[in-house]
């Protein structure tokens, strides 16, 4: 009798087991071996016990089921046979027990309510499914009811009851308002597990009247939303705080029954003031650690995975700063049945004994029954070999007639549980499922395991023999295991050889033969050493190898265990690995692993670096090129280029970069091909088909690039099919019926061969139509014609040549071309913002009426008309595009008060569809522009006419105009500001009783019922007295403004005027021949006697207009000009001269004789008010003499 051993577990993992005398449901049998034995049923797939439908899809009842021969199927309902010919609404996939039911066209799920079950069977027993219970999903209306208001008090509890629909499943309750955003939660208020919306205390940021409870059901993909809810919380003053009180559940006790493997939820929720605080605890034990969550603010303890540990009594304590309360909930765990030891598959041989057994557990135990195919065992044919012996079956000297499907229910109060399993009496001759000849390839002094998986019924006897006449193998030196392996601990270069296997059972015997190879270990035979080296250096690590002639090795090198740096200083050779140019962070340790198909072997060594003492100077440059190129090695796809660097020059070279030209296709171009580090001179380059190849070799240090190297020798590569297709196809249509196929062309060398074409298929995506083909050459396009309007396509391009075709391409998804879009977006709504801005939304069009891909939209608007001036101009439509499936914008730049239409249409690649139908709608009025212009006419010693253009822009119906005007001195202080409004209709206006000889400025703007306007400013001068005496500044008249004949173009008024410009002519001389004597003129003697105390600086915090430059300056006005620091205004002796009182050296004589002042100031936007001036009237006496 052979030797055996026990198998240790790291062995176990090499070995192929196959299962003999009790095997599992999966047999790891061949499929070869499958096909010829008999098998029954086994049920590999089922739909769940309880099956939920979805209305909106059929009822697909799941059963699939394995055995030989291939089992039929039959199915029953509540207990009856279903007979699924008699239901037109039902059939039965083929080679399968699966039924689908088709509710989807007049079927209704209601009707296939049930208990159904399934059975598949053929001549060696039944199997039977679960019992499948259907019930179609249910999404009922939340019933209506009146909901009152809620009145509470601050600081009191509330509870808002949801009470959804019952559904099945149960839906999934939440809390929205009218946006459709989620009410916030928080310690003080949150739902509880029923659905209801709970108020620890209500505060009054909890009024509102939109609490609304949702119910979603996710079996019917629907949202039932209550009525909503009102809550008005009632403020009190103060609030009386409240300790806690439990609002779920109530009581001190509860019970709670919960089944093992589910999630145990338990929910306390307390009112009070302030909030409480939620604490759980475990009576005499702990809380389970990693399976316990809080959840909802600590008010819901979660218990994943419950077991029968888990009963007991769980305490929630409720608590804030006034009191406490708790609740003692009683747990239950029950469960299930669920598996101890679940049946498992027999496979015996005639004669032979077996057991089934079925054990399971629950709370309370549950009831063990069996059933022969299907059937009862009390009622099911006798079977003499079998004996039930309450959860086991005892089998004895069992037939082939013994073959069955039983099956164990183990079953309680809360559930069931049905396993088949079945007894496969076979008598089958042995079988080796190795395949023969089988190669091993072991390492020497290791060891070697020789496989013999077999099958046999009854089990087979296995015997191992060393050559074909060999002795039989026994002993100390081999190992046999059961699953008829043989192993050789300790394999030696004498075992290699032919190894038979010979299986054999009373029916009959086979053998195989095996073939093991023992290799010679790889070994490194010069392992890296120690390196210093001097920084900015070069260092070389060898890792020479020795190894087995047969095996490829693979050497790699890691520094510090890990990958070497991306970094080209780093050149690995065939044994050896150079570090260029050696920096402080090349420190480390390096390693060469060496790895074959069965081996690994590695050395490491440690690198130095040091700092390089210094060197002398040396001149650089680049490299010579390299000389005397050789190919050998000549393949159909592959050729060996070498050859003799020239000089580095100081400069090592780093790396070699290989051109190539194309003699055939490309004459005198040369192409990149590949580079290699400066450590190798030699290389096997891959060639393409059909190419006249020549090589040159270009050197590269530091410094650059050598000169190529003169050319190599030709050499013609054969043809052969394409290796690839055309890359970047594209199906984009150009009109609306067609498609137009685009590719990049293979390039010459690509072609593989001569007579390069392109095979260009297409078919219509998701329609089940054959590939349409056609074959062209010379051209990167083809137009498909006739085509349905922007439908997909599958497309492909497969390159092709004399020798054949290119690999299968790859298919691309095009489109046909697009069309015009059919129909124009709905619902087109338009919001004024304001006067100049305004919203418009619209509704999508369907995605199928776009024909095309999709743009965006395009808003046409357009003034109509302004309501202000009721007259029409060209109109000028403004378009704005926005991109993508966008349903609103903004429109900018609107004028106000003014008719505008829109429309909008949207756009694909092809065009705009049609317009939506013109919406009107109106910008409200603004402010308007400034008036068009504003003259000053016809001075006078008292009066100015002022005459103004309306508005260009009024933006509006004018109400009125608004002029302000004041005085401006010889100093340019400004005096009091007068206000008139005036009539929207007026255009002209006299100002009378104004100071003579004062300069005047004017602000002038336009009303709407909005506002007012940006105004315009002008400044204008009264002419001087005839008889040459001031008037006095205070109470020296009333402006008025009138709209008689202004006097100014009277003739009586033009000879006074002359004669008052002579009486200034003699005066001036007077005064001239006065100052030359040092007097004074009386006019100044007038002015300093009666000298205006009130003439005070400005003060700007206090409303009142700043200092502005005196006469000496002559700067223009400036606004925001200031006071000086000390607050007071110089006052200095007169110059006894005119200028005084003509605004300084701009004053001039007209040839009449009269004064004008020309004032060379800049126009001020605003007005700079004053309350009092001693050179012009009140304000007041100038409202009072308005005509």
């Amino acid at each position: 009798m052979m030797k055996k051993r026990r198998i240790s577990a790291s062995e176990a993992s090499l070995v192929l087991f196959l299962c003999q005398m009790i095997s599992a449901l999966d047999v790891p049998l061949d499929s070869k071996l499958l096909e010829e034995l008999s098998q029954p049923p086994t049920i590999t797939q089922q739909s769940p016990k309880d099956y939920i439908v979805d209305p909106r899809e059929n009822i697909v009842i799941q059963c699939e089921a394995k055995g030989k021969p291939p089992p039929s199927f039959s199915w029953t309902r509540n207990g009856t046979h279903f007979d699924i010919d008699k239901d037109a609404q039902v059939t039965m996939k083929p080679n399968s027990g699966t039924l689908v039911i088709n509710i989807m066209n007049g079927g209704k799920a209601e009707a296939y309510e049930g208990v159904y079950q399934c059975t598949a069977r053929n001549e060696r027993g039944a199997a039977i499914s679960n019992n499948i219970v259907i019930r179609p999903s249910r999404s009922p209306l939340w019933t209506k009811e009146k909901l009152e208001p809620n009145q509470v008090r601050e600081g009191d509890s509330l509870v808002l009851h949801c009470r959804p629909p019952v559904g099945l499943p149960p839906p999934i309750i939440f809390w929205m308002d009218n946006a459709f955003q989620r009410l916030p939660q928080s310690e003080r208020v949150s739902q509880g597990l029923n659905g209801d919306l709970y108020f620890s205390n209500v505060q009054p940021e909890d009024t509102r009247e939109d609490y609304i409870c949702y119910a979603r059901f996710n079996h019917t993909q629907t949202i039932q939303q209550k009525q909503p809810i009102s809550v008005k919380v009632l403020s009190t003053k103060p609030v009386t705080e409240r300790q806690p009180v439990l609002l779920t559940p109530t009581g001190s006790t509860s019970t709670k029954v919960e089944l093992r493997g589910n999630v145990l939820l338990l929910e306390c929720i307390a009112a009070g003031l302030p909030t409480p605080a939620i604490r759980w605890i475990k009576e005499g034990g702990e809380l389970p650690a990693n399976r316990t969550f809080l959840e909802n603010f600590k008010k819901t303890l979660k218990i994943i995975d419950v077991s029968e540990a888990d009963s007991g009594n769980y305490k929630c304590i409720a608590r804030n700063t006034l009191g406490s309360v708790h609740h003692v909930i009683s747990v239950t765990v029950k469960a299930a049945p669920y598996w101890i030891t679940a049946p498992r598959n027999l496979v015996l041989s005639p004669g032979e004994d077996g057991t089934l057994i079925c054990r399971a557990n629950g709370n309370p135990k549950p009831s063990i029954s069996w059933l022969a195919n299907g059937v009862p065992i009390a009622i099911a044919p006798e079977d003499p070999s079998r004996k039930v012996d309450g959860d086991t079956i005892i089998f004895s000297q069992v037939q082939e007639r013994s073959s069955a499907v039983y099956q164990c229910n183990a079953s309680n109060e809360y559930g069931y549980l049905l396993a088949n399993a079945f007894v496969n009496v076979l008598a089958e001759p042995p079988r080796i499922l190795t395949p023969p000849n089988k190669l091993y390839q072991v390492i020497a002094d290791s060891p070697a395991l020789l496989d013999c998986a077999y099958f046999g019924s009854p089990k087979p006897e296995i015997e191992w023999f060393k050559g074909v006449k060999g002795s039989i193998l026994r002993g100390n030196e081999y190992v046999f295991h059961d699953n008829g392996t043989l192993e050789i601990p300790v394999a030696q270069k004498d075992s290699t050889g032919t190894y038979t296997c010979v299986a054999r059972n009373e029916l009959g015997k086979i053998q195989n033969e095996v073939q093991l190879e023992i290799k010679d270990p790889t070994m490194i035979i010069k392992q890296p050493e120690y390196k210093v080296i001097q920084r900015y250096g070069q260092v070389s690590f060898e890792c020479i190898i020795k190894h087995d002639s047969t095996l490829l090795p693979t050497v790699i090198w890691l520094k510090d265990n890990e990958e070497l740096p991306d970094d080209e200083r780093f050149l690995i050779g065939k044994d050896n690995l150079t570090i260029m140019n050696v920096t402080d962070k090349d420190d480390g340790t390096y390693t060469c692993i060496v790895n074959t198909t069965l081996d690994s072997v590695s050395a490491s060594a440690v690198l130095t670096v040091v700092a390089a003492p210094p060197t002398p100077a040396i001149i650089y440059a680049r490299p010579n090129p390299p000389f005397d190129l050789e190919l050998t090695g000549q393949l159909e796809r592959s050729v060996v280029l070498s050859w003799i660097p020239g000089d580095e020059n100081n400069s090592p070279i780093t790396n070699f970069v290989i051109e190539y030209e194309d003699g055939l296709h490309e004459p005198g171009v040369w192409h990149y091909q590949t580079e290699v580090p400066g450590t190798q001179a030699t290389v096997q380059l891959k060639l393409s088909p059909y190419v006249n190849y020549s090589f040159r070799v270009i050197a590269v240090n530091k410094i650059g690039r050598s000169q190529p190297s003169e050319p190599s020798e030709q050499y013609l590569t054969k043809s052969a099919t394409p290796d690839e297709n055309p890359a970047n196809v594209q199906g984009i249509g150009s009109e609306p019926d067609n498609l137009v196929i685009t590719w990049e062309s293979l390039k010459g060398f690509q072609s593989n061969g001569p007579g390069l074409q392109y095979k260009v298929s297409w078919r219509q995506k998701d329609v089940d139509d054959e590939w349409t083909s056609v074959i062209v050459a010379n051209v990167s396009k083809y137009i498909v014609s006739g085509t349905p309007t922007f439908v997909p396509y599958e497309i492909k391009v497969q390159a092709l040549n004399d020798l054949g075709y290119a690999p299968e391409p790859s298919e691309v998804i095009g489109h046909s071309g697009e069309d015009l879009p059919m129909v124009a977006p709905g619902n087109v709504q338009v919001y004024v913002i304001n006067s100049t801005l305004a919203k418009v939304h619209w509704d999508p069009v369907p995605l199928k009426t776009v024909r095309g891909h999709l743009q965006g939209y395009k808003v046409y608007y357009w003034k109509v008309q302004s309501l202000s001036r009721r007259s029409r101009r060209h109109i000028e439509k403004n378009i704005l595009t926005f991109r993508g499936n966008k349903t609103f914008g903004m429109l900018p730049g609107l004028e106000p008060y003014s008719s505008y239409k829109l429309n909008v249409r949207v756009v694909n690649g092809k065009g705009e569809g049609p317009a939506s139908p013109d919406k009107v709608f109106k910008t409200p009025e603004g402010v308007p522009s400034s008036p068009s212009f504003l003259k000053i006419t016809n001075p006078t010693l008292d009066s100015l006419t002022l005459e103004w253009g309306s508005p260009t822009h009024p933006n509006g119906v004018l109400t009125s105009y608004i002029l302000k005007f004041q005085p401006i001195n010889n100093t340019h202080e400004l005096g009091p500001l007068v206000e008139l409004r005036i009539p929207a209709n007026e255009s002209s206006l006299i100002l009378k009783n104004l100071n003579y000889s004062t300069r005047y400025k004017f602000y002038f703007n336009a009303q709407t019922s909005v506002g007012s306007g940006s105004q315009i400013t002008e400044e204008a001068v009264t002419i001087m007295d005839e008889a040459g005496i001031l008037r006095p500044a205070v109470g020296a008249g009333k402006a008025m403004a009138s709209r008689q004949v202004d006097i100014a173009t009277q003739g009586w008024f033009i000879g006074l005027m002359c004669a008052v410009a002579l009486l200034i002519l003699i005066l001036l001389i007077v005064c001239f021949i006065r100052r030359n004597k040092g007097g004074k003129y009386p006019v100044k003697e007038k002015e300093d006697a009666h000298a205006d105390p009130e003439i005070q600086p400005m003060k700007e915090d206090d409303g009142t207009f700043g200092e502005y430059s005196d006469a000496e300056d002559h700067k223009p006005l400036k606004k925001g000009s200031r006071t000086p620091s000390d607050r007071t205004v110089k006052k200095e002796d007169s110059d006894d001269s005119l200028v005084d009182y003509g605004e300084g050296v701009n004053g001039q004589f007209n040839e009449d004789g009269s004064f004008i002042g020309q004032y060379s100031g800049k126009k001020e936007k605003e007005p700079a008010e004053g309350n009092e001036s001693s050179e012009a009237p009140s304000p007041v006496n100038a409202m009072n003499s308005f005509v």
